[in-house]
């Protein structure tokens, strides 16, 4: 079959990523400076103005929100995938270290409170994502701090918080606009004059190991995941599973109703003096001026609730609700953050169900014995490592569900993408399939948005590892959705009806599979419009919206096909 097919590398991307893995071969300590020039060539779509003196004020922020806050303390970051290669390598108890995390990326890190970060990497698409991150990271801080030897006050909030002319003058002293400054204030909070003082004060100089980085490391950490989630959840092994990927609330919230038996007192929440601008969403929203979900918003409210301290007290009693309505928690513990979460069907309340999910005559839920498994979506080529390891033990799995975020060049924030057609980085391969969604499975809850179906995906390396010429390529081709793990977890699909490994470099129809396949993206990330990713805003409340409609077409598809199949016994 002949095939037309976006030929995404380019030479600079390619350059860099061999240049990345020469230089984390070595057992010594790699600087970050030696890859800033090779990543500046790259020409990447979120830090295009890398080469500049000026501050790329929305790479940074990019590349900060998915760093620890601790970043600026930083001198060494260590990669490894599990706490027993840390301790093979000098690094011992490093999970006595404190825990620390970023805002924008999920990745399970150690600070030890001096100078050193340790991370825990599921796969090479952690590597692939955390080194452009850091270099782009460094780039921009040392480009703050040249311009910041200019400056003759005092940067702290006495000098700045109440002066606008000074705010101004820092701004042009830092070749950036008002806006700019007030996006990176906003960011760093509190911790923003502090931050500013770190950066005037010294130059970012970021070493990188890679304690371990062979494909039988990789092996051995998902296996020590996957054998944690079986030695919680033995029946896992026995009973039929609908496989899902997505994150850990959405489909919880959708499914214990907890947020809604909690109505008033989160009423009351908002009535407290801080929460004006929530209390008057939540009117415009009852009374109809807004078209929003209640719902939705009364999820947002109890995330919100519950990082009070009078709030805290929800947690408990929401673990406690949940393991009564048979859903099971399972964290990730010594390797990396990927948390699953066991769902027994015939054990749920019909009546606590979100009203988009209750269907008329639930009553058959209680004669089923099939689970749902859902870990929150992990990154790049660890989709592959753990569909493969579950599927290995999960039988019969009655259907793959994929919920994650995308970058659309065809669509706006918060659309929704449905593809058939998967072109994946890592295999080569294109994958053709029947999408069990269409645009009317999402389109009656999605408000805000537009859903796209029939669309083609691309399944990249990283974030940062794209640039203009690329992007051209792939659109040309047709190619609109730009993603991280359709590709992977399609290969794990391949395998899972196939006799063998999946194929390099092919057509891969995926047609035949005997169970049920579903893949929903929401887009994060406009790449086509300047400025318009994540580090230039976020989804914020409203990026809810294409999340719980997305979940609530995959909880829905759960029950019409469960429903089918027992009608069939």
């Amino acid at each position: 079959m002949e095939r037309t097919v976006p030929r995404t590398a380019s030479e600079e991307i390619d350059l860099y990523l061999r240049t990345i893995y020469s230089l984390l071969r070595t057992s010594a300590e790699v600087q970050i400076r030696s890859l800033e020039e090779i990543h500046a060539a790259t020409n990447s779509s979120l830090h295009p103005n890398a080469r500049q003196v000026s501050p790329d004020t929305s790479a940074f922020i990019y590349s900060s929100l998915r760093l620890p806050d601790c970043m600026t303390e930083v001198r060494s970051v260590v990669l490894g995938q599990s706490a027993s290669v840390f301790q093979q390598h000098g690094y011992d108890l490093v999970e006595k270290w404190q825990p620390v995390s970023a805002r924008a990326r999920r990745r399970r890190c150690f600070f030890n409170g001096r100078d050193t970060l340790a991370c825990y990497i599921a796969s090479r698409s952690d590597i692939d994502d955390i080194i452009p991150t850091l270099t782009a990271y460094q780039i921009e801080w040392n480009k703050l701090h040249h311009l910041l030897q200019r400056w003759q006050r005092p940067l702290n909030a006495r000098t700045l918080a109440k002066d606008e002319d000074a705010f101004r003058q820092l701004a042009e002293t830092l070749e950036m606009t008002v806006e700019d400054l007030e996006r990176l204030r906003t960011v760093w909070g509190k911790d923003f004059y502090a931050n500013l003082q770190r950066i005037a004060h010294k130059r970012c100089r970021i070493g990188v190991r890679l304690l371990s980085g062979s494909l039988a490391d990789y092996r051995r950490a998902t296996r020590a995941w996957w054998d944690n989630i079986e030695r919680c959840c033995p029946q896992l092994g026995s009973r039929p599973v609908y496989f899902v990927s997505s994150n850990t609330h959405s489909l919880i919230n959708l499914l214990s109703g907890f947020a809604l038996l909690h109505r008033e007192e989160l009423m009351r929440f908002l009535e407290r003096k801080e929460n004006e601008e929530l209390k008057r969403e939540w009117e415009s929203i009852s009374n109809g001026q807004v078209p929003s979900s209640q719902e939705n918003f009364l999820y947002y409210v109890l995330k919100k609730y519950q990082q009070t301290s009078e709030g805290r007290a929800l947690i408990h009693a929401q673990a406690m609700d949940e393991t009564h309505l048979g859903i099971l928690r399972i964290p990730s513990e010594h390797y990396f953050d990927v948390e699953a979460q066991v769902i027994e069907l015939r054990r749920l309340n019909p009546a606590r169900l979100d009203p988009r999910v209750r269907r008329d005559g639930l009553e058959w839920l209680e004669r089923s014995d099939a689970l749902i498994l859902n870990i929150d979506y992990p990154l790049g080529v660890a989709a592959y490592n753990l569909l493969v390891k579950i599927a290995e033990h999960v039988h019969p799995i009655l259907g793959v569900y994929i919920m994650g975020k995308a970058a659309t060049l065809n669509g706006r924030l918060g659309d929704v993408m449905i593809p058939n057609v998967v072109q994946d980085e890592h295999s080569e391969n294109t994958f053709l399939f029947q999408n069990a969604f269409n645009a009317s499975h999402v389109a009656p809850y999605l408000l805000y948005g537009t859903v796209l179906d029939n669309q083609k995906a691309v399944s990249v390396y990283g974030t940062f590892l794209q640039n203009a010429r690329i992007m051209d390529v792939i659109y040309r081709e047709g190619y609109t959705d730009i993603e991280m793990e359709a590709g992977p977890y399609l290969s794990a699909v391949y395998e899972m009806f196939r006799p063998k490994r999946h194929p390099i470099n092919e057509v891969v129809n995926l047609y035949e599979i005997p169970f049920d396949l579903g893949i929903l993206h929401y887009a994060s990330d406009t790449p086509l419009s300047k400025g318009k990713n994540l580090g230039a805003g976020t989804l914020s409340y409203f990026g809810m919206d294409s999340t719980y409609a997305t979940s609530v077409a995959i909880l829905r598809r759960i029950f019409e096909k469960e429903h089918d199949r027992l009608a069939k016994k």
